[in-house]
Order: structure tokens, then sequence, then C-alpha cells
């Protein structure tokens, strides 16, 4: 079997052997958009050409591929779900030259009942239950950090923070951006994370940013990891509420930082070093008897 996850900006592909073990893997910088025309195809098949032609006829693909922008859009599926689940909700993709199905994406609702949506973050869950075990909190920090709970072998619910994305719009588009450094100076990262923890709302601390600036209290060289912490700081007390340990999964800056923060929060951080995903592809095409 072929297992690919294909986001944004990047495509990682794995061939497995029959006990779902990577025996071979490539990369492309062709995430979905930096495809042009809907050329899906024809990138899939310049990627895993070599496979098909020596045999292989299952690819199994997650991630934005399956989004509305990708190749095919792949529904929601909603949660509670279990890799079982999922692997019954595979959706077919057109490929001449081999059978392609993708994996869903998987949709909840937060306590007020405002829907949650991810897409290929799901795969990687399954992938650190089969790892790690079928309960705890997982953090998967980027643009939009995913928080998932995880219970009873069930991908339970999730809420997502819009903080990466954010950071980088106050950051490149404001005036507290032209009071700032590029670089994420710790100090002012864990400057930033104690602010969150005080009085005042996250838009009154982000003024404050500026006002700190003016008066000489914050030097340029840490005004970035202040306004980094300073947001992170806010989501880390926000999602920990109740939690003491959080598995952490992603890009290593990134990893760090949160690490920072959910000690500084009063919790303790695991960093997950599985490659997740193509786990979690295993995991799912044995579910649908390609493994």
């Amino acid at each position: 079997m072929i297992g690919v996850d294909w986001g944004t900006s990047n495509l990682r592909a794995y061939r497995f052997d029959a006990a779902g073990q990577v025996v071979d893997h490539a990369a492309s910088p062709r995430g979905i958009t930096k495809v042009e025309g809907g050329a899906f195809a024809a990138v899939l098949q310049e990627t895993v050409g070599a496979w098909l032609q020596d045999g292989e006829r299952q690819v199994l693909m997650c991630g934005m591929i399956g989004s509305r922008q990708g190749w095919v859009e792949a529904p929601y599926l909603p949660c509670p779900a279990d890799p079982r689940a999922i692997a019954q909700a595979l959706v077919v993709v057109p490929f001449e030259a081999a059978e392609v199905r993708l994996v869903p994406g998987l949709s909840g609702r937060d306590a007020s009942g405002v829907p949650e949506v991810m897409r290929g973050e799901e795969t990687k869950l399954v992938g650190l239950m089969a790892a790690l075990g079928g309960e705890g909190v997982v953090c998967m920090p980027g643009s939009h950090t995913k928080w998932a709970r995880i219970a009873g072998g069930r991908i339970e619910g999730f809420a997502t923070y819009f903080t990466g994305e954010a950071f980088a719009a106050l950051r490149g588009h404001t005036i507290l951006g032209r009071m700032m450094g590029q670089e994420t100076d710790a100090e002012g990262f864990r400057r930033g994370v104690a602010r969150s923890g005080e009085a005042g709302h996250l838009l009154h601390h982000l003024f404050g940013v500026r006002a700190l600036g003016l008066f000489g209290e914050l030097p340029e060289a840490q005004a970035a990891g202040f306004l980094s912490g300073l947001m992170i700081g806010h989501e880390v007390r926000a999602a920990m509420q109740g939690v003491d340990q959080v598995r952490l999964l992603g890009d290593e800056v990134l990893v760090g930082l949160y690490t920072t923060a959910i000690a500084s929060c009063g919790g303790r951080a695991v960093v997950v070093d599985e490659d997740a995903a193509a786990l979690g592809l295993a995991v799912i095409g044995r579910q649908a008897g390609w493994l």
C-alpha cells in the first residue's frame, strides 16, 4: 500500500509492506496550493509512479488534498470517531493507475454548538493512539493549533486556536510589528506567557505590547517573543483547564515554545517524535483491509 499525507504546502508519501512498516518514502514541495489547474493526478503519478510500476495498486491519502480546494472533497465525519469508523468513511478518488481513497476530515462542536473541523490531523491522532495508547490530550501547534481529546480509543472532540495565523498577522500588518525584530527571544517569550496569566483580556494585553515599548520597558529584541508568549499563553491557559499532561506533536520550534508555555502554566508536556501520519495511514489502511 502507498500512503500520502498531502497538505497545503508539501506532500509526503510512504510505501508500506504487508505488515504496515514503511519500506520507502518520498517528499515533494507540491502541496495543494502549488498544483496548477487541478493537476493532482499528474503530481501523484510523478511522486509515486515508480512504486506503481513496481506493483502497488492501492493509495490512501489524507490531508488538505481532501478539502474543497483539493482533488475531491471528503465530507467531515462527526466526532467521536475511532479508526474503524474513519476507515468505513473513505472517499473514492478517480485515478487510472491505482485504487485511491481519501481519509475524511473530522468535525465537532464546542460547548456553545459552534462547529470545529480538522483535516489531516485525524490521521496523526489515529497513529498516536496506536503508538501510545488511547487516552489523553494531544496538542498539535501550527497556524491553527488543535487540542484533541482521546478516550477509549476514540477521538472524542477537539478545539482549534487561531493563534499562529493571528500572531503572523499582528506582527506583519499592525503597528505592533513596527516595534519588534524578527526573532522570538526566549526571555521575551517567558515574559509574555507570564503576562497572559495576569488580569485583563487578551485585547487589552495586546495594546500593552505597544505601550511597554513606548516606555522603554520592552526592548525591541524581546517584543516578538513577548507577543508570541502572550498569545500562546492565553491559548494554553484556556485549553488546559482541568488538564495536567499534554502530548505535543509538530514542528520542533513551535513544540519548544509550547513546552515552555505549558510548564509555565503548571502543566507537563510530553513531546512525541513518532511519524504519526505514517502510523495513522497504516492503521486506517489495515482497518480498510488493505494491509
